[in-house]
């Protein structure tokens, strides 16, 4: 993975979440927690997520979870990135 960064709802970046790439071997995963209480991204808040492979590979699957509860309510909700860009080979 080459990036992960956040973004608020004017499309302004919160966060990158690598300093660096990492390689991902088949079937690993990485995570990114954003806290509850972080309301810098506001209601429209994304990541874009930019990754490479040296070979011809399936794309990633990138989900967001989001899960809360308060009082004895809880709410979560799934939801998978879409490719937004595809670079020519």
């Amino acid at each position: 993975m080459l990036e992960a960064n956040y973004f608020d709802s004017k499309g302004v970046l919160v966060t990158k979440y690598l300093e660096n790439p990492v390689r991902l071997n088949a079937m690993a995963s990485m995570r990114y927690v954003v806290k509850a209480s972080d309301k810098a991204g506001g209601s429209g808040a994304n990541f874009i997520v930019r990754w490479a492979a040296d070979i011809e590979v399936n794309p990633p699957i990138i989900e967001a979870i989001m899960i809360g509860s308060q009082i004895q309510r809880g709410i979560s909700f799934t939801s998978r990135g879409q490719v937004i860009h595809v670079l020519p080979r």
